[in-house]
């Protein structure tokens, strides 16, 4: 299995919170092949809606658009960007990478350097770095040189393209949570080559999650959904040193992941696993209990609550520049979706 063409423009596209025009730009062109209502807001979130045929409640599917980046926060005499992150990182993990800035005249390639390890005294190569021990290398000699090229408050990604690798899997940044928005669009674009569900189906691309779930508490606010369902990633528990007493049972092929929790609206969880057990879909199930961690927690609380349930996608080295998925375990989930939408009911209520 090769990576989809349009999973592959989401992922090679840059786009970290709050600056997730161009990702959001490909989201959008991709939709307008199967939706006549193609939609973006200020936040930057974008929607593109399936009308529905009979009446019934209008479904929001929720991927969120935005990655992990960094964020300029000062140029030093010497020309070093010092950075802070835009979500969260293990500093670790930055130590050596490559990285492209966003900036006024264009993309501007750096690396990200610290103190060599021949240099450290002994104690301190035992400590994990901190982001205030980095900093980014763009080749300036000096603060004025680097001033000329970028400002404070650009934003930055790990640079690297997708990699595939055996067994259908692949390697990537961004998959937190390119995937998510690839899995609604496709499960929204099934639906509309059916002719459609009973209610509206609406994907939607959220923008900055990371940084607090705001495109999904806006948009959730605006388009008043009957139901919804956000589509994340969950950690894979199949890798190395993942205590599944911990963290559940939730391999590679076994399919989408959905989560069963206080927040999580009952009937919504149920009709899930109603579709995946009648379409022969493989998913596993994922306790939650206060919040998901997900747009879900922003998305239920909008107006007078929203019925919303939640689908995850195993992922390996979550915010990493090497995240990696199954790619059957994605196709499952939009397919999970779409049988999911188009056996809602226009009858269906979800008081309690």
């Amino acid at each position: 299995m090769t990576i989809p063409p349009f999973l592959q423009s989401l992922l090679t596209a840059h786009g970290p919170s709050g600056y997730e025009a161009t990702p959001a730009a490909v989201w959008r062109e991709a939709a307008s092949a199967w939706s006549g209502d193609v939609q973006s807001d200020a936040m930057g979130t974008s929607w593109a809606r399936v009308p529905g045929t009979a009446g019934g409640p209008a479904l929001a599917l929720v991927g969120h658009i935005d990655e992990i980046g960094l964020l300029v926060t000062h140029i030093d005499d010497k020309g070093n960007l010092r950075f802070i992150g835009v979500g969260g990182w293990d500093p670790q993990i930055l130590v050596g990478q490559r990285v492209v800035l966003a900036t006024r005249g264009g993309a501007i390639p750096g690396v990200i350097g610290k103190k060599p390890i021949h240099l450290l005294k002994a104690e301190d190569r035992k400590k994990a770095p901190e982001l205030k021990d980095l900093h980014i290398d763009i080749g300036a000699a000096s603060a004025e040189e680097a001033a000329e090229h970028v400002r404070i408050g650009d934003v930055a990604v790990i640079a690297g393209d997708p990699v595939e690798l055996l067994g259908g899997r692949v390697a990537s940044r961004a998959m937190d949570n390119r995937l998510g928005c690839y899995v609604v669009a496709e499960a929204a674009r099934i639906v509309a080559e059916r002719g459609g569900a009973a209610g509206d189906v609406i994907a939607v691309a959220a923008a900055q999650e990371e940084v607090g779930l705001n495109g999904a508490r806006t948009i959730a606010h605006r388009l008043r959904p009957g139901l919804a369902v956000a589509v994340d990633v969950t950690h894979a528990t199949d890798a190395p040193g993942i205590d599944e007493n911990e963290n559940g049972s939730h391999h590679f092929g076994t399919g989408p992941v959905i989560s069963r929790g206080t927040t999580l609206h009952p009937l919504v969880t149920e009709e899930l696993i109603g579709a995946a057990e009648a379409e022969g879909i493989g998913y596993t199930l994922e306790g939650t209990t206060r919040g998901t961690g997900t747009d879900a927690d922003a998305i239920f609380l909008s107006r007078d609550g929203i019925p919303t349930g939640l689908v995850s996608l195993p992922l390996r080295y979550m915010h990493s520049p090497v995240e990696v998925c199954q790619l059957s375990d994605v196709e499952d989930a939009a397919r999970l979706l779409a049988a999911f939408a188009l056996r809602l009911s226009a009858e269906l209520t979800f008081t309690r």
